[in-house]
């Protein structure tokens, strides 16, 4: 159906546009950011049943397009929920603060600990997925300084951009990837010819924004009690680890969606802290009480902005965005959808883009690929990695922020695009 140019798509879309500023302008109105996205995204849905009742049409329609629509928030809301969950739980057995204490007690100073927490982003994101990878580092961040902003914002940025340039390269590591590689539209081993257009990106908006971070170490406290873990935090860390394992081999060998191991894992959690309470009347912990630490206001703020999206999905407007290959090429369109990606959210888009399946080779495919999974890093919350790092670091890390150093970022998301364009179309290294 196309409803663009009915007075509930237009209605849509200026919803749409409000609530957008008003999540851009959270610091402004000191509102945030899910209470917008929750209310554009439930009300823009009940226009459009508005619209059908009145006009007499089939629901049937609608009705497909919303429990698809819940079956795609549900994979990421649970997948986050439980990421939070075990992050919480970390937390709580001092996993954080002993890694805190390591690093202080080093003396690394605040732009070796910048660098250090980009590097492991971008290796651990393409195995870890790129939201799980910068929910850990921005809380590693967060615990080794709380105050410095001028650390903390940059540092953020880096994570975020480190996480989705580390998954764009790998089938694992970004859910656009992987859909392009389920599509068919490249085997395995062809995605990870991105390895140097995402490094490189990386690198410079590394670099640019390192210029930035203070000098200095952060405070350490020699006459303080070394930081100890807690009984059981160990086995929550390999638990950890081993969820993700699960989460990853149970989609690539069962084709499960990744949150079905995730919560497989969320049950390991739970039956493990029963037997460690049963062994530790003293020091046990409750992963129940480690949930209400959850940032609930992320995982409504998923719900909200992907519904939204969805709306305009429905109404056909995402529909425009094929058509753009049609008017300026494939090149070109590729690299607009990561602009485009960095407002409405990737997967959307890329979902828009695979089911018109345009006509273009391996490397277009690839090109496409690499914009949509970097090119959320040009707005705070364009990536599921950038709106889980805003949770963790809530009134630090937020839209305005992350705009005041948004043109390094676009810098090296220019640099990607040009050594994509020397090694694919002039050298052909792929």
């Amino acid at each position: 159906m196309d409803l663009t140019h009915t007075w509930v798509g237009y209605l849509n879309l200026i919803i749409f546009i409000i609530g957008y500023y008003f999540i851009a302008a959270e610091e402004k109105f000191r509102m945030n950011k899910a209470k917008p996205a929750l209310l554009i995204g439930t009300l823009m849905f009940m226009l459009l049943g508005v619209y059908f009742r009145v006009k007499g049409l089939d629901p049937e329609p609608l009705h497909n397009e919303m429990e698809h629509l819940i079956l795609e928030i549900a994979e990421i809301f649970f997948f986050l929920f439980v990421a939070m969950t075990y992050i919480e739980t970390l937390i709580e057995r001092k996993v954080f603060d002993v890694l805190k204490y390591k690093l202080t007690s080093r003396g690394y100073s605040y732009k070796k600990l910048f660098w250090l927490t980009g590097l492991l982003a971008f290796w651990i994101s393409p195995v870890a997925d790129n939201l799980t990878t910068a929910l850990i580092l921005s809380t590693v961040l967060f615990t080794i300084d709380k105050t410095n902003t001028q650390f903390l914002v940059p540092g953020a940025i880096n994570i975020v951009v480190a996480a989705n340039a580390g998954g764009a390269w790998s089938p694992f590591g970004d859910i656009t990837t992987l859909m392009a590689w389920t599509a068919g539209k490249g085997e395995f081993m062809d995605f990870l010819s991105l390895f140097i257009p995402s490094i490189a990106g990386w690198l410079l908006t590394a670099w640019l924004l390192s210029r930035f971070v203070p000098e200095g170490e952060p405070h350490f406290d020699a006459s303080l009690p070394k930081a100890q873990l807690k009984p059981g935090a160990k086995v929550v860390i390999w638990l950890g680890i081993f969820t993700i394992f699960i989460a990853v081999v149970g989609h690539q060998f069962f084709h499960f969606p990744a949150m079905w191991g995730m919560m497989f894992g969320l049950a390991l959690l739970k039956m493990y802290s029963y037997i460690h309470k049963r062994k530790n009347h003293y020091d046990h912990f409750d992963v129940y009480v480690n949930m209400k630490n959850v940032e609930n206001d992320t995982l409504l703020f998923f719900f909200g902005i992907l519904s939204a999206v969805g709306a305009l999905h429905f109404i056909g407007y995402l529909e425009y965005i094929v058509k753009l290959y049609e008017v300026v090429g494939p090149t070109i369109g590729n690299i607009g959808v990561g602009f485009i990606s960095a407002i409405v959210d990737n997967v959307p888009v890329m979902s828009a883009i695979l089911k018109a399946d345009p006509p273009m080779g391996l490397d277009q495919w690839l090109l496409v690929t690499l914009t949509a999974g970097i090119g959320g890093s040009l707005i705070s919350f364009g990536s599921a990695a950038g709106v889980g790092v805003m949770g963790r670091l809530r009134g630090i890390y937020t839209f305005g922020s992350h705009m005041r150093y948004a043109w390094t970022v676009l810098a090296g998301y220019i640099l990607s695009i040009v050594l994509w364009y020397v090694q694919f179309e002039i050298l052909g290294l792929y």
